[in-house]
């Protein structure tokens, strides 16, 4: 049997993508007692506890903004159920015992279905393949998914052991299944027949093309001795990447400096370091080098610190090198030119030439910008000498300093005061509510079904009351906390089949066949459906406890962060299909990021700034001067270093397909050094960067040792960037830069268009229905095709707006 946790698994982009990714977008899911109906054995739910719209709307504030009403309302009775409560309540999950019945039942239910597929021989048999397929990687996510946030969410370490044991499990069985050729070939089979296919539903041809493609990527196809050097090889790989990632050092550990040359650093900071001689090291890891590089006035001290900071070790080094040869190598087996290409075939991209195309195209689009940036920072150095790249932060730090002396008021610093967390969760529900017909209701949660005392849940409900989603907001700081916001699909949407239900019903009358978490009825076609249950994860400060009663209040910064965060629930939320495969985010890598930076652009937009920006206390709107004074800000900083900022992460994602892009076949796989990275890095910089790091130092600077994301990202970290321009083309020609931002025919024709498919519409084809046909980039058809000329076209868009 191989080891779990390090072969890729075969049933779910999303798993392989965290085992992958140290940062990934996950997800969440909902719970509600059930009643089995007499005749047809359907279950059902009630609807959210019934209320007005407006008393729903000020409740939702009160909820984040008040503790005294928060623990009043946390505390109040729901409606008595028969089984006891479980976290997210999901009904295995009431102790720690618990996680490992989950997992093991779980297992039996994909046993079954395995070998229900392995041993189809009639074409009935065959057409039901690609939904047993797909329930299969749902069991698997519902136990991976639920079990990989509770460990790092949870407090108790009982349940943290727990869930990480059955984590392990059903990763050890999905490494099973990678070595499970029948799988594979019967498959293929029912692809390839004709009276299967053409009985299939789009949505079914889609996930059985996932699959397959899922199953090539594993190497499942390949003669035994092949494939044990497969797996051998992405052992190694998940090794060398984790290594890596944790792993990141520069050469030397300080800098030597006489305490004079640190002139303009804090004097404390200063007196920190310095050693009885005079010397003051600077180390070259942390916010020391950070502050000097912003302030210290001698040139020659910056560049040492510069240098020295992005000098990676030698170890690292070759831990990348060796990760790159054998993604390499790992492609070349698989049949693939490089892993690039490898990864790319199922990303709106397609291939590495696409993406070149786009990234080059997308730095001449900002390369006008860069030198309108770097022109005013050189005009600021006196000496005359150019610009270098040690230069930038301390010029950009002395314009930003003069610009917020100049420009800094009142008004700005009193802007948070109208953020507070209630108003913006309000003012998400409300902007919901005018553009897609959904709203947030807070919802009571039963003893058990959260993991902490301050997670708030609330329900997704359409303009008929139809319960859509559950959402748990875990929004509060708190000791041993992860700071990184994020969203969790705990569980996806999907149809539950007749079948499915009959075999709760036959198993226990206390079985539930979404086990105990949300569902409803569809009323229009009478099929139950699984709803997503979803996990927002902040880090923001607590209400202070000075008897005040000020509720949390959040920066312009962390408000677009929520925004930005939600845009991923909204995904899911409206994302509904009938397969989980394709439901919500589980869509191509380089689209999965849309529907969130596309969010970020609503939240300080006027017109929504109107539906809830409120002073905390007197409920005052926020002003009209007060909004333009933000957007001077926002303008003014972007207009100082954003476009330098932006060549940077391009720059960033060419580095990321240079390397990738590397053919195992002129490669030596025994050869000393046969991929020099630093020789890589510094092509790409000086080709494409307008400050790019000296070629004539010794040693040469190695950054990419800090890249971490080379790893989670290989070949596809342009997916953000990506992104972003497509984002910033629907806020202009669609919401017509927020002058629509609340209007329903604008909203629907975004949900209809991109959100409603989840992963079930090709990307560009979402792209270029929301542009519509008539959009002057969509001449042709050429958006709807894709392909490396729609790819340059998005980076002639640019990323600003």
């Amino acid at each position: 049997m191989l080891a779990p946790l390090r072969q890729q698994p075969w049933t779910c982009r999303q798993c392989l993508q965290r085992l992958q990714r140290l940062q990934s977008v996950r997800s969440v899911r909902s719970a509600r007692c059930f009643e089995t109906a007499a005749t047809s054995a359907v279950y059902t739910h009630p609807p959210p506890q019934s209320r007005s719209k407006k008393v729903d709307d000020e409740t939702l504030r009160r909820v984040f903004d008040s503790q005294p009403f928060w623990s009043e309302f946390s505390q109040r009775p729901i409606v008595s159920s028969k089984r006891k409560t479980g976290l997210v309540q999901n009904q295995y999950l009431t102790s720690p015992d618990g996680f490992r019945e989950f997992a093991t039942t779980t297992l039996q239910k994909c046993q079954g279905i395995v070998a229900r597929v392995l041993a189809a021989r009639t074409v009935e048999e065959y057409r039901g393949m690609a939904r047993d397929l797909d329930r299969l990687s749902d069991l698997l996510c519902r136990v991976i998914d639920l079990s990989d946030f509770m460990r790092s969410m949870h407090p108790d370490p009982q349940i943290q052991e727990a869930a990480t044991q059955a984590y392990a499990l059903m990763f050890e069985y999905m490494n099973v299944l990678n070595t499970t050729t029948g799988l594979h070939d019967q498959l293929k089979t029912a692809i390839d027949s004709p009276e299967v296919a053409a009985y299939w539903s789009e949505e079914e041809k889609i996930v059985a093309q996932i699959l397959i493609k899922d199953f090539s990527n594993s190497a499942i196809h390949l003669p035994p001795h092949e494939r044990q050097r497969f797996v051998n090889l992405s052992n190694d790989i998940s090794q060398l990447g984790s290594e890596f990632v944790q792993g990141a050092e520069t050469a030397t550990s300080h800098v030597g400096l006489n305490a004079n040359d640190l002139a303009g650093l804090d004097p404390i900071v200063v007196q920190k370091i310095k050693r009885w001689n005079k010397k003051a090291p600077v180390p070259t890891t942390g916010m020391i080098p950070r502050l000097a590089l912003r302030s210290v006035h001698s040139e020659q001290a910056r560049k040492q610190i510069y240098l020295a900071t992005r000098t990676s070790s030698r170890r690292q080094i070759h831990r990348l090198e060796e990760l790159l040869r054998k993604r390499a190598e790992l492609a070349q087996l698989s049949g693939y030119q490089s892993f690039a290409h490898m990864t790319l075939g199922d990303k709106m991209a397609k291939s590495p030439e696409a993406v070149s195309k786009f990234l080059t195209s997308l730095v001449a689009s900002n390369r006008g910008s860069v030198r309108e940036e770097l022109a005013r920072l050189q005009q600021m150095k006196t000496s005359g000498t150019p610009l270098q790249p040690w230069d930038h932060a301390y010029y950009v730090h002395h314009q930003v300093m003069k610009y917020s002396q100049l420009r800094r008021s009142r008004e700005l610093s009193a802007v948070p005061e109208y953020f507070s967390l209630g108003t913006v969760m309000q003012g998400l529900s409300r902007l919901f509510d005018r553009l897609y017909g959904v709203r947030l209701v807070p919802q009571e949660t039963a003893p058990g079904e959260t993991w902490n005392s301050d997670v708030r849940r609330l329900d997704v409900v359409d303009e008929a009351d139809r319960h859509l989603a559950v959402i748990y907001c875990d929004l509060f700081s708190r000791p041993d906390k992860s700071p990184n916001p994020a969203h969790f699909t705990l569980r996806c949407a999907r149809a539950i089949s007749a079948d499915e239900i009959a075999e709760a019903a036959a198993s226990s009358p206390s079985a539930h066949p979404n086990d105990g978490m949300a569902t409803a009825v569809d009323q229009a076609t009478q099929t139950l459906r699984q709803l997503p249950t979803i996990a927002l994860v902040c880090d923001f400060q607590d209400p202070p406890a000075d008897g005040s009663g000020q509720p949390s209040l959040l920066s312009e910064h962390s408000v677009r962060t929520l925004f930005h965060e939600m845009g991923h629930a909204l995904h899911s939320i409206l994302g509904q299909t009938s397969l989980q495969s394709i439901s919500g985010t589980r869509c191509a890598t380089d689209f999965a990021e849309l529907p969130s930076v596309l969010m970020e652009s609503f939240a300080t937009a006027p017109e929504v700034l109107a539906l809830y920006a409120r002073h905390w206390k007197t409920d005052t709107p926020l002003s009209e001067s007060m909004v333009r004074s933000m957007e001077r800000d926002r303008l003014a900083h972007a207009s100082i270093y954003g476009a330098v900022e932006d060549e940077a992460q391009i720059l960033m994602a060419l580095v990321d397909q240079a390397y990738h892009s590397l053919n195992a076949d002129t490669l030596s796989t025994s050869a000393e050094g046969a991929i020099n990275s630093t020789a890589i890095y510094h092509a790409v910089s000086s080709q494409h960067s307008s400050l790019p790091d000296p070629t004539d130092t010794s040693p040469l600077t190695s950054w990419q040792g800090f890249f971490g994301h080379l790893y989670g990202y290989g070949g596809t970290y342009y997916s953000y960037i990506f992104d972003r321009a497509i984002a910033h083309k629907i806020w202009q020609e669609v919401f017509q830069s927020g002058r629509a931002a609340t209007d329903r025919a604008a909203g629907e024709r975004y949900r209809d268009q991109v959100l409603r498919w989840g992963g079930g519409r090709d990307g560009w084809r979402c792209v270029a229905g929301v542009l519509g046909a008539s959009h002057p980039s969509n001449a042709d058809g050429r958006l709807a095709e894709g392909g490396e000329e729609a790819m340059r076209e998005v980076g002639r868009w640019g990323l600003r707006v």
